[in-house]
């Protein structure tokens, strides 16, 4: 069990680092918004789902996904708002 929660919270790292190559590497807000917004959804997915079994009981497994679930629902409002807000900027000069 301490194998697969290793291997998943690895797969999770390598996933920010990923997401975070991409924030850097591409050339547009939207590109670099995509590249983050994706890769660090599924990152924390996998960090969570390698901590669940080391949770320890219901409830702080519980507390791991419902953490979980906040994240991605704010992550996904905040690209939804800087998205938005580039579109009626524009881009950069």
């Amino acid at each position: 069990m301490n194998l697969l929660s290793g291997l998943l919270i690895s797969a999770g790292v390598v996933f920010f680092v990923a997401g975070t190559t991409g924030l850097w590497r591409f050339p547009d807000t939207l590109s670099r918004l995509h590249a983050l917004s994706k890769a660090d959804g599924l990152g924390l997915g996998l960090i969570t789902l390698g901590l669940l079994p080391m949770a320890g009981g219901m409830l702080p497994a519980i507390k791991l996904a419902l953490v979980w679930l906040l994240l991605l629902c704010s992550g996904a409002i905040a690209a939804q708002l800087i998205a938005e807000h580039q579109r009626r900027v524009g881009p950069p000069e």
